[in-house]
């Protein structure tokens, strides 16, 4: 199978890039092929401006979807974009290996979704509308699997943790960013208090790590509802029928 890393951390000794290298040893060794993009070496541009269309009547006013659909359709975009559009349509399976910081993504992988994630690619895919979204679109029958380190503990990260639940916090990148365009998002693997794990449990996370990687193409992913599997009649809001009594990020989860 096909796997893409995408990496976004800026120190290349650090436990991410310790988990990343071993995501790749792992991977290799079982067969498949990998690729990564390596968001800090490749000095990926994590603003979406009007320097990311060329192309564009630059007397008009920046319209980022219009211009990202049409940038895209015209196969005008820019040289990087492209490529890491060509690695999503490649890839089997997509592992994000990134810290958890300000309780989310560092912003160079916030910048990633932005640019990459051209109207009429991942969303307004096929017909221009909302037709093929949550569970549907351009990167269907695909796996995602998100791979973080926070420093806190993870009983900051519980239930009733001082942080909040981390599958709440990164419910926007998992529902919102990956579950969007069709993939099918993987329990979160989280390494709690990375500032202060000694040599051991440096091995212990590379260990766990490899067990999740073991199941990347067999394991259950996250229950998000579907869009169009009839729990969203207007595809907007749950019926009435659906989870009653529950609201929030939980309603959605089946």
């Amino acid at each position: 199978m096909r796997v893409l890393i995408v990496y976004a951390h800026p120190n290349p000794r650090s436990l991410n890039a310790t988990l990343r290298d071993h995501a790749v040893s792992v991977l290799q060794r079982g067969g498949h092929d990998v690729q990564v993009s390596d968001l800090y070496a490749m000095k990926w541009k994590a603003v979406a401006d009007a320097d990311d269309f060329p192309s564009r009547d630059s007397s008009a006013p920046l319209d980022l979807v219009s211009a990202s659909g049409e940038a895209y359709l015209a196969g005008s975009q820019m040289r990087e974009i492209a490529a890491e559009q060509d690695k999503l349509l490649w890839a089997d399976a997509i592992i994000f290996q990134f810290p958890i910081w300000w309780y989310g993504l560092p912003a160079i992988l916030k910048g990633w979704v932005d640019r990459v994630y051209a109207y009429r690619f991942a969303y307004g895919y096929k017909d221009g509308t909302n037709a093929y979204r949550f569970g549907e679109g351009i990167l269907a029958g695909k796996r995602a699997l998100v791979s973080v380190t926070a420093g806190g503990p993870a009983a900051d990260y519980g239930p009733r943790g001082i942080n909040g639940p981390l599958e709440q916090l990164l419910f926007p990148f998992t529902r919102g960013a990956l579950f969007y365009p069709g993939m099918e998002v993987l329990p979160i693997f989280a390494v709690y208090g990375a500032m202060f794990l000694d040599g051991d449990g440096v091995q212990c996370a590379r260990e766990a790590l490899e067990q999740r990687l073991m199941g990347l193409f067999t394991d259950t992913p996250i229950p998000f509802r579907r869009q169009n599997g009839g729990d969203y009649p207007d595809r907007h809001t749950l019926a009435e029928d659906v989870a009653p009594g529950v609201s929030g990020l939980a309603a959605h989860l089946a």
